[in-house]
């Protein structure tokens, strides 16, 4: 077994290899526990890594439809009004820059970054779940997928 990251050490008699995934050794390795619950602490903890490990800037857009994006995109809500919200509003279809991420932690929302729109440079700030890197095969993929899984299951 290769060594991704200095947490490794820590954990490894905590884990029994035959119940996790790969996705799940790598978060476990991150926050120093397998199956770590969303918490304060394990929300700083995880922000000090991806703060250290992912490479800016980072190409990123929506991995579903953003939460005020819902009704237009489940057909309830007029398309034109849509088309008009999204020039001031970031959306889920967007290409931004992830420019780095806030310090700020809630448990309920998770983790934030400062994005600029690539269209128009407009910045806003996303909940770090809600967004995929664009490059499937870059380490930044990797590490905003674990990220989000982790987030919605274990919330």
């Amino acid at each position: 077994m290769s060594r991704d990251n200095e947490f490794d050490d820590e954990i490894e008699d905590e884990l029994d290899e035959d119940e996790l995934d790969e996705q799940d050794r790598r978060v476990a390795a991150i926050l120093g526990e397998a199956h770590a619950e969303v918490s304060g602490k394990t929300l700083k903890k995880y922000l000090a890594y991806l703060k250290q490990n992912v490479e800016l800037p980072c190409p990123i857009t929506g991995i579903e439809d953003f939460p005020w994006e819902e009704r237009y995109v489940f057909g309830y809500g007029s398309q034109k009004e849509y088309e008009e919200l999204k020039k001031n509003r970031p959306s889920y279809t967007d290409t931004f820059d992830l420019l780095g991420f806030i310090d700020e932690i809630d448990e309920w929302t998770g983790l934030q970054v400062e994005a600029r729109r690539l269209s128009d440079k407009k910045k806003f700030s996303l909940q770090l779940d809600y967004v995929k890197a664009t490059d499937e095969n870059s380490k930044n993929y990797q590490l905003l997928d674990d990220y989000a899984v982790w987030f919605v299951n274990h919330r």
